[in-house]
């Protein structure tokens, strides 16, 4: 089974606040990761956007395409994502599960499309972010699990 790395997780506490980053959380059926305001699940809804994941080296493929100097990069931050990881391509399949660490797991629900909110970061990112699923995946949580940078990430199915 292919494995990947859990290096960076995030969160927000409403739309267009800064990102903060975490070494460690909590990540719930209910919630999502705890205190990130997309996670929570409203009365009578079901979840689609309930965690974002992101590949570095997807990220730093979209980057690449724009030619920008290693001091001009962006960090992973300005994508917006809860989680990132590395070494593993990210499913493209809706209904693919992701296990992080020892419980959590969360199913593939979509694409994460990029929004013209990342020609705000940098002109062109929007576009560079387009293919093939580079702007990263949305999901829902099917199990709950404490998660830490340096957790292992597996594709179960």
């Amino acid at each position: 089974m292919e494995a990947g790395q859990l290096i960076g997780i995030a969160r927000r506490k409403r739309s267009r606040a800064p990102m903060e980053e975490l070494q460690s959380a909590a990540v719930t059926v209910a919630a999502g990761v705890q205190g990130d305001f997309r996670g929570a699940v409203r009365p009578g809804r079901v979840p689609r956007r309930q965690v974002s994941l992101l590949a570095a080296e997807d990220w730093l493929a979209a980057l690449y395409d724009l030619r920008l100097a290693e001091g001009e990069r962006p960090r992973w931050l300005a994508r917006r994502a809860n989680l990132l990881v590395e070494g593993l391509r990210l499913p493209r399949d809706k209904g693919s599960v992701i296990a992080i660490g020892q419980s959590l797991r969360i199913a593939v629900t979509m694409e994460c499309d990029p929004c013209s909110r990342m020609d705000e970061v940098v002109p062109g990112l929007m576009a560079a972010l387009l293919p093939d699923w580079r702007g990263g995946v949305l999901g829902t949580v099917l199990t709950d699990g404490a998660i830490a940078v340096g957790d292992e990430i597996r594709i179960e199915q």
